[in-house]
């Protein structure tokens, strides 16, 4: 028996690698279009490939998987990030998990994933193809199997319905140049919005040269990918910069009014946010009044201020890539396959598995674990198809 891999990414070699331990005497032979196997994985998280998430934090998978998640649910008793972990240590990859939940390489090396996967190809006597351009399904007549993991937006030549790839995980140009000067601020916990939607995220938010980007502004970005496709990259955006209520926020300021009445507004900071923004926060909002005491703030100023902290408003003027990484929404349809095992269910022994599918995560090692737990998934198809 043999099976084709399309597709020499992370989802590639796991469902390879998984395939031949369940089934040793399958043929199979991974084909990639470039000179090079798993380049995604080596630049995944800053080059540490963060290959999964603790889930520690996650009540419900609609939160990191915007699209997808219903069928995650389903897949993930068979293979969850639990059985990654454990997956991983078993084959000699300690992985350690930070106080953010993402789980990485003890090595903080993704080498150490890829040297894995090759290793491991190479015991099991993997054949991998490169500079090898699949555009046709016939063109793998000899397979028994057909294994489809190109990434995301590439699964045209497989013949089944499409829904559209779109950009998934990226940062906001924000053409305000008062902001940008602000660069390499962190506000540990803000919240980033669009007005008028419901898309909605919270977490660190870093202000760049460019404009903002951070986890809050990545998370922002994949809830509503499809929405700022189709606004071409130009929506409003609002930031409550303390992620409190506006009751909240004008009670702190009143406090501060009573306990500091005669210092500058620049020298005491609500919910000790970073000096620089408060400072152009106050001249955004009050103009040259910018440094009054305290004590002279009007209940018009301080509606304003609450307003500024609570509700800023900005506008999206494009989109920037988060650093190597590329994920996009879309792919196939998941109502083209089956829900138990991903096979196409207009083409009889052909599989899909990881980003080219509709499935996408936020950013945190949520990609990855689908990309396991897909390709898991598929591997145990083929080995039990017969």
């Amino acid at each position: 028996m043999r099976t084709a891999i399309v597709g020499g990414g992370a989802a590639g070699f796991f469902l390879a690698i998984n395939l031949k331990e369940m089934m040793p005497t399958m043929e199979v032979t991974i084909f990639e279009k470039s000179k090079k196997v798993l380049a995604k994985v080596e630049v995944s998280g800053g080059g540490r490939c963060n290959c999964t998430n603790s889930f520690a934090d996650v009540r419900d998978l609609s939160q990191v998987y915007p699209r997808g998640h219903r069928l995650m649910k389903r897949l993930f008793k068979t293979f969850n990030y639990r059985d990654a972990y454990a997956w991983f240590e078993q084959h000699g990859v300690r992985l350690v998990t930070q106080d953010d939940a993402c789980v990485f390489p003890a090595s903080q090396d993704s080498h150490t994933i890829i040297n894995l996967f090759l290793a491991e190809a190479r015991r099991h006597h993997i054949d991998i193809r490169t500079q090898t351009k699949i555009e046709r399904l016939d063109q793998l007549k000899d397979f028994d199997y057909i294994a489809v993991t190109t990434g995301g937006g590439t699964a045209s030549m497989a013949g089944v319905p499409i829904i559209e790839p779109v950009p998934s995980l990226f940062t906001f140009s924000i053409e305000d140049e008062a902001l940008r000067a602000l660069m390499g601020t962190v506000v540990e916990e803000a919240t980033a919005y669009i007005p008028g939607t419901n898309f909605k995220a919270s977490g660190p938010l870093l202000i760049t040269h460019w404009g903002m980007s951070g986890p809050a502004i990545l998370r922002l970005s994949s809830y509503a990918a499809r929405e700022l496709h189709e606004h071409q990259y130009q929506m409003p955006l609002a930031v409550n910069w303390c992620s409190e209520k506006d009751a909240a926020v004008q009670a702190e300021l009143q406090a501060i009014i009573t306990q500091h009445p005669q210092k500058q507004l620049p020298t005491i900071r609500p919910f000790n946010l970073p000096a620089r923004l408060w400072n152009y926060l106050l001249e955004k909002t009050l103009g040259e009044r910018a440094q009054y005491r305290w004590q002279h703030l009007t209940q018009k100023d301080l509606n304003r201020l609450t307003n500024c902290l609570c509700n800023d408003n900005y506008q999206i003027a494009g989109r920037a890539a988060f650093k190597d990484e590329f994920v996009t929404c879309g792919g196939v349809s998941l109502s083209a396959v089956d829900a138990n095992t991903l096979e196409s269910k207009h083409l009889p022994h052909v599989f899909f598995a990881g980003e080219v599918l509709d499935i996408d995560g936020v950013t945190g090692g949520f990609n990855f674990q689908a990309a396991w737990t897909t390709a898991y998934v598929v591997a145990q198809a083929i080995a039990r198809h017969e």
